[in-house]
């Protein structure tokens, strides 16, 4: 009920390209400049203007969305009163999406709760990147985004999203067997700033979080090898080709001779985890069940998280 150009336009203000807005619209950029410029002419307004090799939204296309946002936080709500007149038990599709530790160690969980108390809802989960879930939740091809806290979300104050934290997990030191920090309690990563890193590629949310961590403690990293796999980051690191920051969360493979080593001295680097829905829609009954489901799921990890490395 919600014209889809604004969803359009939306994609273009995140991305500021017509051809991005199309990648992640599932359009081609000919259809998305069709579909702009049909809605301006329709609305009497300019909505785009370019800018280098990129355009930018007018005043008038910002006050459009956030009319927009308005709307569509009013359908989710009003899909959730729907649902209220229906009887029986929650059914439907819910769609999950989450990044690699999460979609590993905590979704799975929540989705087997989900069965077990709520055996006619179907269940769908999707591993991507913090941003591009919530492309995913803009264009309604997801409905529970848990995601890492990065500068590349959009901020808690965007009125097309609902976020909430469900847990902050720290970083550990990741080091091979004959790593000087071996056997010791904890390490201050300022003492790292001369090694080599184990990085992976530049934009990704792991990325962002290790130079954020060590900018913090006052070095940028020397980052000498990039890997986007916990396998390959730690079959380097196990031979000695670097250090690298690991999630406590995250399931390295056996196969690989690694230490952990908690971080000690202030800056600890951790990583907010977050939860999001489209504005309005989390009083729906099958998102509110998922969101209850990972809630409980994140209350349980509390003593993996807080204990030590």
């Amino acid at each position: 009920m919600i014209d889809r150009r604004l969803r359009v336009l939306r994609a273009i203000e995140q991305h500021r390209t017509v051809t991005a807005a199309a990648e992640v619209c599932r359009l081609t950029p000919s259809a998305v400049s069709h579909q702009m410029q049909a809605l301006s002419r329709e609305l009497g307004v300019v909505l785009l203007e370019p800018v280098g090799r990129g355009v930018r939204l007018t005043a008038a296309a910002r006050s459009l969305l956030e009319h927009g946002d308005v709307l569509a936080a009013q359908w989710e709500r009003a899909r959730a009163d729907l649902a209220a007149h229906r009887s029986g038990e929650v059914r439907g599709t819910l769609r999950f999406c989450a990044f690699s530790t999460a979609a590993a160690a905590v979704v799975p969980q929540a989705l087997q709760r989900l069965r077990r108390e709520h055996p006619a809802l179907r269940l769908h989960l999707r591993e991507n990147e913090p941003a591009r879930s919530f492309d995913l939740l803009a264009a309604e091809d997801t409905d529970i985004a848990v995601v890492v806290a990065t500068p590349s979300i959009p901020p808690v104050s965007d009125e097309a999203f609902e976020q909430e934290e469900l847990y902050s997990e720290p970083l550990d030191l990741l080091v091979g067997p004959e790593h000087p920090a071996v056997g010791r309690d904890d390490v201050a990563l300022s003492e790292l700033a001369g090694e080599p890193w184990i990085g992976s590629t530049p934009g990704r949310a792991y990325h962002q979080l290790v130079v954020l961590a060590c900018t913090s403690a006052g070095f940028a990293p020397q980052v000498a090898h990039y890997a986007d796999e916990w396998d390959t980051g730690a079959a380097l690191v196990a031979r000695g080709f670097g250090v690298a920051l690991v999630p406590r969360l995250a399931e390295l493979p056996a196969r690989h001779d690694t230490r952990r080593v908690p971080v000690g001295a202030p800056p600890v680097p951790i990583r907010r985890v977050i939860a999001a829905v489209r504005a309005g829609s989390r009083e729906q009954p099958a998102i509110a069940a998922g969101l209850a489901a990972v809630r409980e799921v994140c209350a349980a990890l509390s003593t993996t998280l807080e204990g030590p490395g």
